[in-house]
């Protein structure tokens, strides 16, 4: 039944046999793996305890415990059950492959990438242990391997947007032909990638960027020698079609060849001189010359993908995660934050000036032209810090622990946008490091700012 994907049935049938046999450790592995499925940790980390207790010799309740650590963010505790359960089954794929996810996770990537290449070498066809050797390679900036093996991410996730309608195109010259690149991820995959669009275009007749309605304004008006259409109208004739994800890997990008890293995306005139007005009037309400900082503290946290929901639990934070920035003077904030968090903005920390307009904010090119009118935008790991970096506006992201791959490894600069500062967690789960380095750093732009104001005057 779980197999098959009939979770609610496998959990009463687990429970069922559980309770007429409390010590049957395989239905306790089992039922603690669902758990696992069902987000819930703290509950299987219980039962998978029990059934390594009962049964110490079973590699599958080692590697499913492992798992519980892991989606918690208890790396050691997580490494320490992977290494019982490979040290039983030397040749066990899942945990050999998830021992490679939680180094990759502690920054240990050279170790990592040996544990990937033992799970394939286990079991090569399996496309979620390919897929965690592109992370890691993408983390390690060995881009052209990576960016390949990411390809087998199309069978780990077996979604239907991968479902083409036309020859995927991998990157060959097709001057006649017109290449439709397809959405794929959330927002921030779509705008950091669209940057490829002038790239493809080199080698095809035409170049159809198909998105959702949110970013169809600003791709328009940042990409205008191509065509930018909307998820929500039919989809134009084309010949070939790739998904945006895997535009590096069409088109062989390696760190020293991703393009337009100063920004690339184009303000709408409107929007640009409404926001400058808006942002005029909350001066004359106030505000002064003061410094003008964006934030955003959470993303969209998409429980119906585990992997985007269990991310998402380690980028996200509260408003009140920024209180201690309130105490610098002569700083007003603006809340980009939108989604199940926005409603934040309405009770600020104690001292925190920031103004909330994002109810004018109805697609991307109305944040970009917010953005654009801001000194500094300070996020967690959203499409926001994308618009932000795309822009060239300087932006500060607070990334976890284990930072995402499309961030690399140790870095506190990116070579995807030249404007970004990166200011990582130095222990799971808890921002207080990167706010503590922020409100430092924080002082010092506001002093530079200052300064240039007043030599400008």
């Amino acid at each position: 039944m779980q197999l098959a994907g009939r979770l609610d049935e496998a959990r009463h049938a687990y429970e069922a046999r559980i309770k007429a046999d409390p010590s049957d450790s395989k239905t306790l592995c089992n039922y603690g793996g669902l758990l696992n499925l069902l987000n819930r940790f703290n509950e299987a980390t219980a039962f998978l305890t029990r059934a390594v207790q009962i049964d110490p010799d079973l590699a599958d309740g080692w590697s499913n415990l492992g798992n519980s650590f892991l989606h918690l963010s208890q790396y050691e505790n997580a490494i320490a059950c992977y290494r019982n359960s490979i040290q039983l089954d030397c040749a066990h794929a899942l945990a050999l492959s998830n021992m490679g996810v939680a180094l990759d996770h502690r920054g240990d990537h050279a170790l990592a990438l040996q544990f990937h290449r033992l799970a394939i070498t286990a079991a090569p066809e399996n496309a979620y242990s390919r897929t965690n050797l592109a992370v890691s390679l993408l983390q390690s900036g060995q881009y052209l391997e990576g960016f390949r093996e990411y390809e087998h991410r199309w069978t780990a996730q077996n979604h239907r947007s991968f479902d083409l309608k036309k020859p995927r195109w991998t990157g060959s010259s097709a001057p006649e032909q017109t290449l439709l690149i397809s959405t794929e991820g959330g927002f921030g995959d779509v705008i950091q990638f669209s940057r490829f669009i002038d790239q493809a275009a080199q080698r095809v007749g035409r170049v159809i960027l198909h998105v959702r309605p949110e970013l169809v304004s600003l791709l328009q008006a940042s990409f205008p020698d191509h065509t930018v259409s909307s998820e929500d109208d039919a989809i134009p004739a084309h010949d070939l079609e790739c998904p945006v994800l895997s535009l590096p890997m069409a088109l062989g990008t390696t760190l020293e060849t991703i393009p337009h890293a100063e920004g690339y995306l184009v303000l709408d005139p409107d929007k640009q001189a409404f926001w400058k007005q808006k942002l005029a009037d909350d001066r004359l309400q106030g505000e002064g010359k003061c410094l003008r900082v964006g934030l955003v503290w959470a993303g969209a946290p998409h429980p119906e993908i585990q992997a985007a929901f269990l991310a998402d639990r380690r980028r996200s934070t509260d408003l009140s995660t920024f209180g201690t920035l309130a105490s610098i003077p002569d700083v007003v904030f603006y809340s980009l934050q939108v989604g199940e968090k926005a409603s934040q903005a309405s009770t600020p920390p104690a001292g925190m000036r920031l103004i909330d307009h994002t109810g004018f904010l109805h697609d991307f090119s109305d944040t970009a032209a917010l953005v654009g009118e801001l000194d500094l935008v300070i996020a967690v790991d959203t499409s926001t810090c994308h618009v932000a970096a795309a822009l060239g506006k300087p932006t500060w992201l607070l990334s976890r622990y284990d930072q995402c791959w499309r961030w690399l490894s140790g870095r506190t600069e990116s070579p995807w946008y030249e404007s970004v500062r990166i200011f990582q967690q130095s222990a799971p789960l808890d921002w207080s490091g990167p706010v503590l380095s922020i409100k430092e750093a924080l002082a010092v732009f506001r002093e530079e700012h200052m300064q240039a104001q007043a030599e400008a005057v």
